[in-house]
């Protein structure tokens, strides 16, 4: 029975998440029924290894699969759905996103059985889902579904795993509003590896982390930094109101207060008591993912494996593709045709896979029985990267290489999808007229803005004159295009530059305008060549003029070349080299571009590769005359012996920018200007003047999210945006577009640079009341308070984040009035990072920088040296003699080694406390009082280091002499025999000797109680647990209560059941 005193309203993580995201799944329509701990083991067998419902998915595969032949229709044998289930549960071994991909095409597309009906044997399709009618599923949920450990007998337990039809499918990992939503998200990381749950994620689709306040979302394999956050556009606000209002019914109740959450009904109901409560951010993102028709359809046409990778759509991939469904098969046009139009996704935000998913979208839409797809672009390297696209994706698109096998693809071939450039309609209708008339084509049109509205949009019309049309475009649509957009059906979607900067789909960009010396006289190059190695010793100047006279001679008439070369060097050696970010550097023609690589290759300081199309290509030369240069032939000639051919060449070098240390910068002309996604590519250097379309989608190429990046900065040495301190449209390069649509595109590096004072000011503001500031023992004694330590690890973060860009701006490091400044800051950096390292040692922090660690390492490499810097010392442990020894004699003051010595051991009994919970507990008190009384100014820093030590040696070197011989050798009867101890003192007064002797038997006894019913991982069995708690509470009423008249009380029996318990599974389990 329940004897527990009614609770009051709690506010953890599982009253504030956990049980309100059970509730909220259980009152959508169709729900999610939720499964107790006990129904989910009896449907695995009682094997934790086991991840799928066994009976549950046996009767919804006979349910929702049935043979059919000569129009009668006949059930599926046993042994033909076990072997369908065969095939889900044991997947051909490989990595598990592998094996993930497998087991999804399985449930998307079902497997092939032999059945034999009326004497006819064939195989049939089984299907793990209806998708075609989600409510014939059957949805389940399970809180706390314990999952065994890979190689070992442990287990973990996410949080809530939602089942479609016995299949695990979803996984949301709660936390409480306190905690970061990125302890979840880590969480459910860590569970996808090997050694973990893997298992678990080999079908699951969806992933989820919250912490009440914050959702993010992904899949399996995604990696931290590309978790989302879901925006819904389509308001359900009153639906959702209504389920998380709307108490739970009596079975309800009993399925969701079963188990670990039993003693909690009362404290959760508590809440209802208080009125109607607000949505929170949890209730709208389980709303919008996890309702169990909007899940299935994100997982049949949203979800997608790209090269590998497996990928979600962000809410903007999703709603654009639902919209233009809506558009392409809602009412047509007067002459029938569908409606069409123009989808503008800023670049980065993966507008070539809401392509892909459109794609798929349109060929599971049961309105259009036999779609084909015909994607459309002006570029080679377009087409190409499209194809790459949409076969990583998993679809066959067939790429036209001429006019003529265009029209054979179309018309001869019917291809569902084909890829092809917009010049072959032309040559197509040179080679003969042709007209597909059919409604069914779709033609994909990618950068539509350029000139795809002109005469070649007409030849397109001539050929597909029914077809409905649609122009994607990663950049705004100029003012004087606007108008002929109409011709694809007007404007469809919009996700703009400065929304998607919001959603962090892109980061924001930085942009420099910087200056070389364009005169060639010595005078104006020596003192240009100062204020770039401003801040540098005598001997690095010495060998960087050595180096920049030499190259300098190389390129006697291309001395801007070898000028903006040199810059590009020092600008990525101070800022990027060594931070696994990456950049490129763009530049006027074939010619130009390997004289970079020369003048690069010959500073040695950073290491780089040109890619260029082949000298007969002119395309994006400034010079026509240069495409046939023997220097480009004798470039071209050494890259074809090197790689063979272009293919090779480009896949090669493209391959290692992206995946490995070297090159560090890419050197282009026109190509990978466009089309071109590597993440850790940050700076984009413009020797090279471009406008509109062309100068959006070159600077776009550093807009992509990777871990650790901030911004993507573009350094313009061209003055495509002079000092950007006006509107961008009205600068010629950028006037043909609105200024509404170019909000968010670029900020000027001045912007960031402005906050650095205030950033500043905030660092220091944490030490506000320290008298003398100037006194290192009186800062560190002021970060005590861990709040207040936080507080300054962060804002010390965003310091030197915004000094690190500060720095690299030319025109800011090198301002006269600014040095002092300067100077300052990088003094305050330093003593900063010092403070920093020492206290996270005296407090035993176990802080870094995290994503910004190698930026922020950068940063004190090249400004500060190092030996200003103090070293980084590991957390003490407090029972490592050597490591203890060290502490105590270091130079350190005498309270630093004292609170050093105070807060390993804090940590210490924190991490133990579980074992023995008396024991430490007489420890931790010792301890509080000692820094109590030090912060009182009761003790000396001498005293305080005596009475830490000593606590410390108490603690390491326990003295067990006080503890009844019958217990005192056993680990668990000794943290039993204090924790009956303690509870026995509180009931009856001072303990007496006879109270000892009671509480050493009854210590025994319950061991012994214990290991009776112990068996491998029995912490995570409801059932032994039980049996368990039950026996004890018999024990404490028939023997403490009544053989030996203690008058504890049933809720003090309650309580040192749970302690005991707790002992128990951190001993032994």
């Amino acid at each position: 029975m329940n004897r527990a005193a009614a609770p009051l309203v709690q506010d953890t993580e599982k009253h504030l998440s956990q049980l309100p995201a059970l509730h909220l799944l259980q009152k959508m329509e169709p729900h999610w029924r939720l499964l107790t701990r006990s129904e989910a083991d009896r449907e695995r067998g009682g094997k934790r290894v086991n991840v799928f419902l066994d009976g549950i998915l046996k009767n919804s595969l006979t349910r929702i699969n049935r043979v059919e032949l000569r129009g009668a229709s006949y059930p599926f044998t046993e042994s033909g759905l076990a072997e369908a289930i065969e095939r889900l549960k044991r997947p051909r071994p490989s990595g598990l996103l592998r094996i993930n991909e497998e087991l999804t095409d399985l449930l998307l597309l079902g497997t092939a059985v032999e059945q034999t009906v009326d004497g006819v044997t064939r195989a049939f399709q089984v299907k793990f889902v209806d998708w075609a009618d989600p409510g014939a599923n059957v949805f389940h949920a399970c809180a706390e579904f314990d999952v065994e450990r890979e190689h070992t007998t442990e287990a973990r337990r996410p949080d809530i795993v939602l089942f479609v039809n016995g299949i695990p499918f979803a996984v949301i990992e709660c936390k409480g509003p306190s905690i970061g939503v990125e302890q979840a998200v880590s969480q459910n990381i860590r569970n996808q590896q090997d050694g973990e749950i893997a298992t678990l994620f080999r079908t699951v689709q969806l992933l989820i982390a919250t912490n009440k306040n914050h959702v993010r979302y992904g899949t399996v394999g995604t990696a931290a930094p590309f978790w989302s956050k879901w925006t819904e556009l389509e308001d359900r606000e009153t639906d959702m109101l209504a389920a998380a209002n709307t108490p739970l019914d009596a079975d309800q109740n009993r399925q969701t207060f079963a188990d670990g959450f039993r003693e909690d009904r009362d404290s959760y109901d508590a809440r209802f008591d208080q009125g109607e409560r607000l949505l929170t951010e949890q209730d709208k993102t389980l709303w919008a993912l996890a309702r169990p028709e909007r899940l299935l359809d994100l997982v049949r046409r949203f979800i997608l494996f790209d090269g590998g990778e497996k990928k979600i759509a962000r809410y903007q991939q999703f709603f654009a593709v639902r919209k233009i469904l809506r558009r392409v098969t809602g009412d047509r046009d007067e002459s029938g045709q569908r409606r069409g139009g123009v989808i503008w996704h800023t670049q980065g935000s993966g507008k070539s896979l809401t392509m892909v998913m459109l794609a798929r979208a349109l060929g599971l839409e049961p309105s259009i029985p036999d779609p084909r797809i015909v994607l459309v672009t002006d570029r080679i390297d377009l087409d190409e990267q499209l194809e790459g696209t949409f076969k990583a994706c998993g679809l066959e698109p067939k790429r036209a290489t001429t006019g003529r096998n265009l029209l054979e693809l179309v018309a001869t071939e019917k291809r569902s999808v084909v890829t092809t450039l917009i010049n072959k309609f032309d040559t197509a209708l040179n080679v003969r007229d042709f007209t597909d008339s059919s409604r069914d084509v779709f033609l994909l049109v990618d950068e539509s803005h350029r000139g795809q509205y002109g005469r070649l949009h007409s030849r397109m019309r001539k050929i597909f004159p029914n077809a409905c049309y649609l122009g994607f475009t990663g950049t705004p649509i100029l003012k004087d295009e606007k108008n002929t957009a109409a011709k694809f059906g007007g404007i469809i979607d919009v996700y703009a530059i400065n929304q998607a900067v919001k959603d962090k789909a892109v980061v924001p960009l930085l942009y420099e305008g910087r200056h070389v010396e364009q005169r060639v006289d010595e005078t104006a190059i020596d003192a240009w060549f100062e204020r770039v190695c401003a801040g540098l010793s005598e001997d690095q100047k010495a060998d960087l003029k050595r180096k920049y006279a030499r190259t300098a001679r190389l390129f006697q008439t291309e001395q801007t070349i070898a000028l903006i070369a040199f810059d590009v060097s020092e600008h990525f050696r101070r800022t990027w080299k060594g931070t696994g970010f990456k950049g490129q550097l763009v530049t006027p023609s074939k010619r130009s571009a390997i004289l970079y690589k020369k003048a690069l290759d010959e500073l040695g300081v950073v290491t780089s590769e040109v890619i260029i199309s082949p000298p007969d290509d002119r395309e994006g030369e400034d010079r026509i005359e240069e495409a046939s240069s023997d220097e480009v032939k004798r470039f071209w000639k050494t890259a074809m012996d090197r790689y063979g051919d272009e293919t090779t060449y480009n896949s090669r070098i493209i391959e290692a920018f992206k995946k490995r240390e070297d090159p560090e910068i890419l050197i282009v002309v026109s190509k990978l200007l466009t089309g071109f996604d590597a993440p850790r590519n940050t700076v984009l250097y413009l020797a090279r003047p471009l406008t509109e379309h062309n100068l959006l989608q070159a600077i776009a190429r550093v807009n992509r999210v990777a871990e650790g990046k901030d911004y993507g900065y573009i350094v313009d040495y061209c003055s495509v945006l002079g000092e950007l301190n006006q509107a961008l449209s009205s600068y010629s390069a950028l006037e043909g577009f609105d200024e509404s649509d170019l909000a968010g595109t670029v900020t000027s590096i001045n912007s960031e640079i402005g906050k650095l004072g205030q950033r500043h000011s905030d660092l220091w503001d944490v030490f506000r009341g320290v008298a003398n500031t100037a006194d290192e023992e009186a800062l560190e004694q002021h970060l005590r308070d861990e709040a207040r330590r936080d507080e300054f690890y962060d804002r010390l973060n965003a310091f030197s984040r915004t000094l690190a860009i500060a720095l690299s701006s030319h025109e800011f490091a090198n301002e006269p009035s600014n040095q002092h400044r300067i100077f300052g800051y990088r003094n305050d950096l330093r003593r900063f990072e010092n403070l920093r390292r020492a206290v996270r040692t005296r407090y035993q922090d176990a802080v870094d920088y995290g994503l910004y660690r190698k930026r922020i390492e950068k940063l004190l490499d090249t400004y500060i040296v190092a030996d200003e810097v103090r070293p980084i010392t590991d957390l003490v442990n407090i029972f490592d003699e050597d490591a203890f020894a060290e502490v105590l004699h270091s130079k350190e003051s005498t309270a630093s080694r004292a609170d050093a010595i105070a807060h390993a051991t804090k940590k210490t009994i924190n991490e133990r406390w579980e074992e023995d919970p008396t024991f430490f507990k007489r420890f931790s008190e010792l301890l509080r009082q000692a820094i109590e009384d030090f912060r009182a100014k009761s003790i000396s820093d001498l005293e305080y280091l005596k009475r830490v030590r000593d606590i410390r040696d108490q603690l390491v070197r326990r003295d067990t002499t006080d503890i009844p011989e019958s217990v005192r050798d056993d680990p668990l009867a000794r943290a039993f025999f204090g924790c009956i101890q303690e509870t026995l003192k509180d009931v009856q007064g001072n303990g007496n000797a006879e109270d000892d002797k009671v509480s050493a038997e009854a210590a025994r006894q319950l061991v012994d109680i214990v290991h009776n019913h112990r068996r491998v991982e029995w912490a995570n069995d409801p059932d032994v647990e039980n049996a368990i708690r039950n026996e004890i509470d018999d024990y404490m009423f028939d023997v403490i209560r009544g053989e030996h008249k203690v008058p504890i009380s049933t809720e003090a029996i309650d309580t040192l059941i749970d302690r005991l318990l707790m002992v128990a599974r951190r001993q032994t389990a």
